[in-house]
């Protein structure tokens, strides 16, 4: 079997040098930087030959018709590994992390935005022109099978979870009643599927679209919603608005528009994406346990509410699965707090390899400990395959007394920041801890953290073990004593 450097060999003449694998979130395949002083690109190690092929083929279809995407460059005779173009490290969503955060985007920010939905029109049209969908994994086209898929996947990995009661067969009929309505909307296009911010990747100021292999023949309305309603984009209403004149304007180039028509099919594909994304949260939080998704569940539920609440649905011929939809955001763990919000403190465990974690509540308050100065117990075979929260690992950092001490420390910094923050009324602390993996200094100092914010203040904690794939919720407690 061909290794990325092999393949690297063969398309340059020249050997890579470094070969640095890249943090994903949501993927099954794994990523690779390979670089040498002249040359750098990203090799890609699929787990399925056929979502590879229909990625080769998009590439070079799309490359054909002058399309934004990174150049495909070579792939192993057995299809499971190929290289492409490097595009850099800025994915849209990191670049409007401060727009996002504060709700006010700069004029550049708002003209690569526009850019990016002049260039979806183009994309869907010019995408589709000649291009074979047979290639395309797992469905060629949007079809009704599709869409009970995804109307099911949310039912099983979402709505059961949530507890909800309600009529199984009464809303199967309602699943169909919808199915039936989204394939009355034209299937002529490029559907990418998942187009968000993540999947944009922008390259001295210029927007290139990434991780398509998911796409089909499809109608236009999916990917608007799926970008303009993305959970934590957060664009507002004014903002969307205005980016959705700058689509229409784009796809008039290329045909007719009927904008009565496209609103009302846009509305009911902006539910279904809402569900499907509800769906893959589910999946991906409660079962996989990956705090990301967790995270993203309470804005894709804000923008369900919306959807529900604007009264663009209210006559649509599936009034049960609406009902459900709103029984569900009502449910007490997702309703709406008040703005008399008691203090939440996250913490985190991670590697620096990967980065510092992110500050989404948008205080950008609170402290990053570095562990990596206290002895590593990495450093030996017998805790390769154990974390900071086993036992022979805590005895350990323990037992030489480097870990309590410099706990100690941080106990008595954050103590004092929250209880500053519960006077104040403020809402959002973070603490981190970091060490060279996020496997054991770091968790056990993060766990012992969380615990102790916990009992000391009675204020909710979330704690998120990143390069574990973990978390936990550590609930508010009443009547705690928070004094010295």
């Amino acid at each position: 079997m061909a290794t990325l450097k092999e393949l690297f060999k063969k398309a340059t003449g020249k050997a890579a040098d470094t070969e640095e694998q890249l943090a994903v979130s949501g993927s099954n395949r794994k990523y690779y930087r390979l670089q040498n002083k002249e040359i750098s690109l990203i090799g890609v190690v699929g787990t399925s030959v056929e979502e590879n092929i229909a990625f080769i083929e998009m590439s070079k279809h799309f490359e054909s018709k002058g399309l934004p995407i990174p150049k495909f460059i070579i792939q192993s005779d057995d299809n499971l590994l190929y290289l492409q173009e490097d595009l850099g490290d800025l994915v849209l969503f990191d670049y409007l992390r401060k727009a996002r955060l504060t709700r006010v985007y700069s004029t550049e920010e708002k003209e690569i935005l526009r850019k990016i939905m002049n260039l979806l029109a183009k994309f869907q049209v010019k995408g589709a022109e000649d291009f074979d969908f047979s290639v395309c994994y797992p469905q060629p086209e949007f079809n009704k099978r599709s869409v009970l898929w995804d109307l099911n996947y949310f039912k099983y990995c979402f709505l059961k979870a949530t507890g909800l009661d309600f009529q199984e067969s009464q809303l199967e009929d309602d699943f169909e009643s919808f199915a039936s309505a989204l394939l009355e909307a034209p299937c002529d296009s490029f559907m990418y599927r998942d187009f968000q911010s993540r999947n944009v990747m922008l390259k001295d100021g210029k927007p290139y679209f990434i991780d398509y292999q998911g796409g089909k023949k499809g109608p236009i309305y999916y990917d608007v919603a799926s970008f303009l309603w993305q959970a934590r984009a957060q664009y507002g209403s004014e903002l969307r608005e205005e980016l959705l004149q700058a689509y229409l304007e784009s796809l008039r180039q290329y045909k007719t528009v009927d904008e009565t028509e496209f609103r009302k099919f846009l509305n009911e594909f902006v539910l279904f994406r809402l569900i499907q994304v509800l769906g893959a949260y589910g999946f991906r939080g409660y079962f996989e346990k990956k705090p990301h998704f967790l995270q993203s569940i309470p804005f894709a539920l804000e923008n369900l509410r919306e959807i529900l609440g604007s009264g663009d649905l209210d006559s649509a011929p599936y009034p049960y699965l609406l009902q459900v939809l709103r029984d569900m955001t009502e449910l007490k763990q997702f309703k709406e707090v008040d703005m008399d919000k008691p203090l939440v403190v996250t913490v985190y465990s991670f590697s620096y390899k990967k980065g510092i974690p992110n500050d989404d509540s948008g205080n950008g308050g609170g402290y990053v400990f570095d562990c990596r100065a206290i002895n590593n117990p990495g450093k030996y075979e017998r805790f390769s395959s154990l974390t900071g929260l086993d036992e022979p690992v805590i005895r350990f950092l323990e037992e030489d007394g480097e870990m309590p001490k410099f706990l100690d420390l941080a106990f008595e910094l954050v103590d004092s920041s929250v209880k500053r923050y519960m006077d104040r009324k403020f809402t959002n602390l973070m603490v981190s801890f970091g060490c060279t993996g996020g496997q054991h200094r770091s968790v056990y100092a993060a766990q012992k953290m969380a615990k102790h914010i916990n009992e000391k203040f009675g204020v909710k904690v979330n704690l998120i073990h990143r390069e574990q794939n973990m978390g936990q919720q550590l609930s508010e407690r009443r009547n705690t004593d928070n004094t010295d």
